[in-house]
C-alpha cells in the first residue's frame, strides 16, 4: 500500500498538492529553512498524533504516512524548543508545531501532548532543484505602510491575543469598516489567523505568506521580510488592520522588530496578559503603557482590579458584555485620530 502524503498549513502558499515533485535526500550542508521536506511518521504504540493542513484542519497521522513540511526554528516559552540544525545523522525530527514547522526538539514543556516524531525522507525536489518556500513568494512592489493598527501583544503566548483580536475584528466589521487580520511574528501555525478571517476580517496576512515558517531568525534578515508582508497589507487599502505579535516582544520572535517599524501607525495597543503581575513586568520591559489590558489575567473580576491596581491602566474582560461597549468607545477615541470612526 503506498504511504499517504499530508501536506501541512506551512505549504499553502505552494501547489505541491498539486503538481508532482520527487524526494531526494539532501547532505546536510545543504539544508535551509524554508526549505520544503518530507518526514515520514513514526508512532509508539497506541499514541495518536495531529498535524494542521492547509485548510487550517486538524488531522490525524498514522505510522508511516508521509507529512511535508518546512524547517524553521521555534523558541515557545510555553511549548517546544527546536530547529533543523540539532537534526542528527538518524535523522529523527518532529513536527515543532502542528502546522508543519520541522526540527529537532531540544526542549519540550511537561504540558505539552507528545509531537508528532518523523524521520528525515528527502528534500522535496524538482528539476534537481531543491523547493523552497521563497520559491512561491512574488516580490512585492515597496508601498509605504501607512494603516490604522490596532496591535495585540502578549506577556508571552498563550496570553489571550487571538481571542481579543477576534472580538475587537468582529466590531469593526459591525462598524462598517474594512478590516485585515494578520500575525505578523510567531510560528507558522494557519488556525490562528482563520480565527480573525472567521470574525470577518476582509483578508488575512502572515509572515508564511512572504515565505517564513517563523519569525525567529536575525532581526537585519526579518526586516525585509516584514517590509514585504507591510507592503501588501497596504496594498489592499484597509481601514484598520488589527496586528498580532505571537509570544511577546523580548522573546525572539522579532516582535521589538515589529513594533520599531510600525510605531507611526499604531494608534491602539492591546496588552493580552497571563496574569495581573505580568502586566507590572511587561509595561516596565517593554517602555510601552498600553491603551487596554485584557487576556487571561482579566478573566475576572478580581483580576481586573489587581490590573488596574498594579498599573493604573484600564482592564477589561471582553467575555463580558458592558465591557464591549467600553471597547467600542476606547476603538472609537484612538481611531479618531487617523480619521476613522467606529
Amino acid at each position: 500500500m503506498e504511504n499517504k502524503y499530508f501536506f501541512t498549513a506551512l505549504t499553502r502558499i505552494s501547489d505541491l498538492s498539486e503538481r508532482p515533485f520527487e524526494i531526494h535526500g539532501l547532505p546536510q550542508e545543504q539544508w535551509a529553512t524554508g526549505d520544503y521536506v518530507v518526514g515520514e511518521v513514526i508512532l509508539p504504540l497506541g499514541k495518536r498524533s495531529l498535524v494542521e493542513l492547509t485548510s487550517g484542519r486538524m488531522v490525524e497521522v498514522l505510522q508511516g504516512d508521509l507529512v511535508v513540511g518546512a524547517f524553521g526554528v521555534r523558541r515557545a516559552t510555553l511549548e517546544a524548543v527546536g530547529d533543523w540544525q540539532h537534526i542528527d545523522s538518524d535523522g529523527r525530527l518532529e513536527a515543532l508545531t502542528e502546522g508543519g514547522l520541522f526540527g529537532r526538539a531540544t526542549s519540550i514543556s511537561l504540558l505539552l501532548p507528545p509531537l508528532t516524531s518523523m524521520v528525515y525522507r528527502g528534500h522535496v525536489v524538482r528539476q534537481e532543484q531543491k523547493v523552497c518556500m521563497k520559491d512561491f513568494v512574488s516580490p512585492i512592489p515597496e508601498r509605504t505602510y501607512d494603516c490604522p493598527t490596532i496591535m495585540m501583544l502578549g506577556t508571552s503566548m498563550s496570553s489571550g491575543k487571538t481571542t481579543a483580536a477576534r472580538i475587537i475584528i468582529a466590531l469593526l466589521k459591525q462598524a462598517g469598516l474594512k478590516v485585515i487580520g494578520t500575525k505578523l511574528a510567531g510560528a507558522g501555525q494557519y488556525h490562528d489567523i482563520l480565527t480573525m478571517r472567521d470574525a470577518g476580517a476582509d483578508k488575512i496576512f502572515d509572515f508564511v505568506d512572504v515565505g517564513l515558517p517563523s519569525s525567529v531568525c536575525p532581526p537585519e534578515q526579518f526586516r525585509p521580510y516584514l517590509r514585504q508582508l507591510l507592503a501588501a497589507i497596504a496594498a489592499e487599502k484597509p481601514d484598520v488592520v488589527v496586528a498580532e505579535i505571537g509570544a511577546s516582544p523580548f522573546e525572539p520572535y522579532n516582535g521589538a522588530v515589529v513594533l520599531e517599524e510600525m510605531k507611526e501607525q499604531i494608534c491602539c495597543t492591546v496588552l493580552c496578559a497571563s496574569d495581573p503581575y505580568a502586566v507590572l513586568g511587561a509595561t516596565q520591559c517593554f517602555d510601552l503603557t498600553p491603551d487596554l489590558v485584557t487576556g487571561i489575567a482579566t478573566s475576572t473580576t478580581a483580576g481586573v482590579e489587581l490590573v488596574e491596581k498594579l498599573t493604573g491602566i484600564k482592564a477589561l474582560s471582553l467575555w463580558e458584555g458592558e465591557s464591549i461597549s467600553k471597547l467600542m468607545c476606547i476603538l472609537q477615541e484612538k481611531l479618531s485620530q487617523f480619521s476613522w470612526s467606529v
